[in-house]
């Protein structure tokens, strides 16, 4: 099958997801006014990463033996540590965007070009950050939830930024890699690669939450208001679910007894 046949199949999926997930929900949430659509959207993407992308990750998962698999990882994510650095020095956090560029030019020389992990492994631990998230910082609103096609959550304010992620990170391979054929197989390989560090993460998802894609949504917005906020969160998998809100709190001490004033 042609990439042209196989591209005109994905647009006719999507655009049949999309219009059965149109109908307007019951209860929306406030955030996610175009709810309908966005269910369409993530239904696509579930079938496509159901019957192509998934499959391709698990075997590559199974066939890649672990420490390739780690230094294919790790060199992707070394090389988004410049642009993150970059857009912490724009969000005025001097500090993160030093140690994100001294991790960067650690992991670059003694880890073997970013192969091996070395700054996590003495404790500079990756601190991720994008435009969508500097856009945040300087006051624009995340704006309403939307789910991208292949790319998955969002919102309006992180599909900009995403674009400009796209375009303007110096080390990206669309202005590092000139071969188109290079190119776009590298941007596979980052696909896959992707997808196969969170197996275990969707694998959770699909065990244990009854509406996934509500929780992939919430757990999606609470993670990037984290990031905004300047709060540490996982590079790699989604956030905590749980709403800090509803736990109660402890009961309080009951003060100790004063003790009776002596009879003058």
């Amino acid at each position: 099958m042609s990439m042209s046949t196989l591209s005109r199949f994905a647009a006719a999926g999507l655009a049949c997801a999309v219009t059965a997930g149109c109908a307007a929900p019951q209860h929306p949430d406030p955030r996610d006014p175009w709810e309908g659509f966005n269910r369409g959207v993530y239904a696509f993407n579930d079938t496509l990463d159901r019957f192509l992308i998934k499959p391709v990750a698990v075997a590559y998962d199974t066939v890649v033996p672990d420490p390739v698999e780690n230094c294919v990882h790790n060199m992707f994510s070394n090389l988004g540590d410049v642009w993150a650095g970059f857009n912490s020095m724009l969000q005025g956090r001097g500090v993160d965007a030093i140690n994100t560029w001294g991790r960067f030019l650690l992991n670059s020389t003694m880890g073997l070009g970013g192969c091996i992990d070395i700054g996590s492994q003495t404790g500079a631990n990756k601190i991720p950050n994008d435009l969508g998230t500097t856009l945040g910082v300087w006051g624009l609103g995340q704006g309403p939830y939307l789910v991208l096609p292949i790319l998955g959550p969002s919102s309006v304010r992180d599909g900009v930024g995403t674009a400009g992620d796209f375009f303007g990170n110096p080390l990206s391979l669309s202005n590092t890699v000139s071969n188109v054929g290079l190119r776009n197989s590298l941007y596979g390989l980052e696909l896959i690669d992707t997808r196969a560090d969170l197996l275990p993460v969707t694998e959770t998802v699909q065990r244990t939450a009854l509406d996934p894609y509500s929780f992939v949504r919430d757990a999606f917005l609470q993670r990037r208001a984290a990031m905004v906020r300047g709060e540490k969160v996982d590079a790699d998998a989604l956030p905590n679910y749980n709403d800090e809100e509803d736990k109660a709190a402890p009961p309080a001490k009951p003060e100790a007894a004063q003790p009776a004033a002596p009879a003058k």
